[in-house]
């Protein structure tokens, strides 16, 4: 049975493909450019040979590439997108257009010529099944699973940061990172970047899609020792966004999320000591440009212990904490997948003994009474 899992990032995107006929570590692993570092190359060629660009697709990551649409218009070049393309630089899209972006109908965009056609969208199976190909890999996939990051469509007036953190908030109440996985028809309509790319998988094939920061939390725990903590801090800094969870047990006690760019080390580990201690405030990390906080609960004695994983991890190099640097079935890039497939194990229960028979669950040590 194959399961292909797609960890999309800002830097990269970390696919494996799952094989319940082989050891985890003899699974096709690929790390590979993420969607928006791709469409922002495109873009800066188009710039550079002075060529005016369509963007159409769906909705996708924005950062690089919507830096390097800017610079296209900045440079004097025109850039235009179809609807569903163009919310991938806001919601709003009278706020897209006057960043310069001329927004055109679907029709209005197949009559267009003379242009660069750029596709934005997140999951691009064809490219991947293109990849494996050349080494001789065939897919034939049983089920597909995707993590991406999505602010979510948040009304007029309301901030991106805010909408999320409500989100994550309201998720973690229900006691289990697999709570931020969704099978495609139960995707919550407010997540619009997740409903792209399950509109994107194969629709007669299973799908599950998960947010990344929590995947690769979730993943996380798939190392041994941090697995089996009674209580432990894991932390994922991925290249654009940090996510740190206190957790007890498997309980969930607290967690804050930022913008890996926005923290030094000393504000990081400010921050970590202030979970640790229950003590995080979610107005100061909003007003410092991250997402926010939330204490679930007191801790009845400090964590044992700090888990890092995600690939700014060298952020806490030399750190008064000692962090343990988490590797999941060996391989630290790989978490975000390892969590998707745990979620799918949970949320999909026709797959879960096939995931398991080759990642045996973790047992949470019990936390004390």
């Amino acid at each position: 049975m194959q399961i292909l899992c797609v960890d999309v990032g800002t830097g990269t995107q970390d696919i494996l493909l799952f094989d319940s006929e082989r050891e985890i570590e003899n699974c096709v692993q690929l790390i590979l450019p993420s969607p928006t570092q791709i469409v922002a190359k495109k873009l800066r060629q188009a710039t550079a040979t002075g060529r005016s660009v369509l963007l159409e697709g769906r909705i996708m990551g924005g950062g690089p590439c919507t830096w390097a649409a800017e610079d296209h218009l900045r440079a004097g070049y025109r850039v235009s997108a179809t609807p569903d393309a163009a919310r991938t630089f806001d919601d709003e899209l009278d706020k897209v257009e006057r960043l310069g972006v001329r927004i055109v109908s679907e029709d209005e965009a197949r009559g267009l010529s003379d242009v660069d056609r750029i596709v934005m969208r997140d999951l691009d199976l064809a490219a991947i099944a293109r990849s494996v190909a050349e080494f001789g890999v065939d897919l034939d996939l049983a089920a597909i699973a995707v993590a991406v990051f999505d602010h979510g469509n948040a009304p007029p007036g309301v901030s991106d940061r805010v909408f999320r953190f409500e989100y994550i908030a309201e998720t973690v109440a229900r006691d289990d990172l697999a709570a931020f996985a969704y099978r495609r028809q139960d995707v919550p309509e407010r997540l619009t970047r997740l409903r792209a790319v399950a509109d994107d998988a194969p629709p007669d094939l299973p799908t599950l899609v998960m947010d990344t920061g929590p995947a690769a939390i979730l993943g996380a725990l798939e190392d041994p020792l941090v697995g089996s903590a009674d209580r432990a801090i894991v932390a994922n800094l991925g290249n654009f966004h940090t996510l740190a969870f206190h957790l007890n047990g498997g309980r969930v006690h607290g967690l804050f999320e930022h913008h890996t760019g926005e923290l030094s080390r000393a504000k990081l580990e400010r921050y970590l000591a202030q979970l640790a201690a229950g003590t995080i405030s979610n107005a100061e990390v909003f007003a410092d440009m991250g997402h926010g906080a939330l204490v679930v609960g007191v801790a009845d004695r400090p964590p044992d212990f700090l888990a890092v994983t995600g690939p700014r991890r060298a952020l806490l190099t030399d750190s008064a904490w000692h962090p343990y640097l988490a590797v999941p079935h060996g391989d630290m890039m790989l978490a975000g997948c390892f969590g998707l497939l745990r979620a799918l194990a949970r949320r999909m229960p026709e797959f879960a003994a096939a995931v398991e028979a080759r990642m045996p669950a973790i047992a949470f040590s019990p936390p004390a009474e």
